[in-house]
């Protein structure tokens, strides 16, 4: 279910947002699930696949090719890990949800210049350096912008969601569920 709705909210913001759910600078609202993390170890696996599927299904509609499968493996990569450590701090979550933008800040932007290239972004957004030759500069424009989009996703979005959620009864059933199969 957390798969489906990751991959289903990323299409739509695709629709909405258009390149701000992906690109040079993201803010793909679906990360905000993350914080799903916050009250159940099995959102990790469940928010991987969904990303993994929004991934695959951005390689057909926007063109990318072969060139999309570093976004499948590493932006899934990147969600797997900061979901990860959202799970693993879920005691904090104001630092929990560091996990998602310092995952996103550090593996997005080490792919995204070669996609960008691939399907004809050569110059980094909001300036005139070209991206031939310019991977450290991009790599740097990168990470502050897909830093900065994660943490606005996070905690603008996905910190009131997790307290939205929290006086719920979500957390008791997960927790019920959790311990019914341990």
């Amino acid at each position: 279910m957390i798969a489906a709705v990751y991959a289903a909210l990323t299409l739509v913001a695709l629709l909405f947002l258009g390149s701000l759910a992906w690109g040079p600078v993201q803010f793909r609202v679906s990360e905000a699930l993350c914080v799903l993390a916050l009250f159940t170890a099995d959102a990790v696996p469940g928010l991987a696949l969904g990303c993994a599927i929004a991934n695959l299904a951005n390689i057909v509609l926007s063109g990318t090719g072969m060139l999309g499968m570093l976004d499948v493996v590493f932006g899934t990569l990147a969600t797997a890990l900061g979901a990860w450590f959202t799970w693993r701090n879920r005691r904090r979550p104001a630092l929990a949800l560091l996990g998602p933008v310092i995952a996103n800040a550090l593996i997005v932007p080490a792919y995204l210049p070669l996609m960008l290239q691939g399907i004809g972004f050569y110059t980094i957004p909001f300036t005139n350096i070209a991206l031939d030759g310019a991977y450290p500069a991009m790599y740097v424009f990168g990470l502050l912008a897909t830093g900065a989009g994660e943490a606005v996703v996070m905690y603008a979005l996905g910190l009131p969601l997790a307290r939205a959620l929290g006086r719920t009864s979500l957390p008791r059933q997960l927790g019920d569920a959790e311990k019914s199969q341990g």
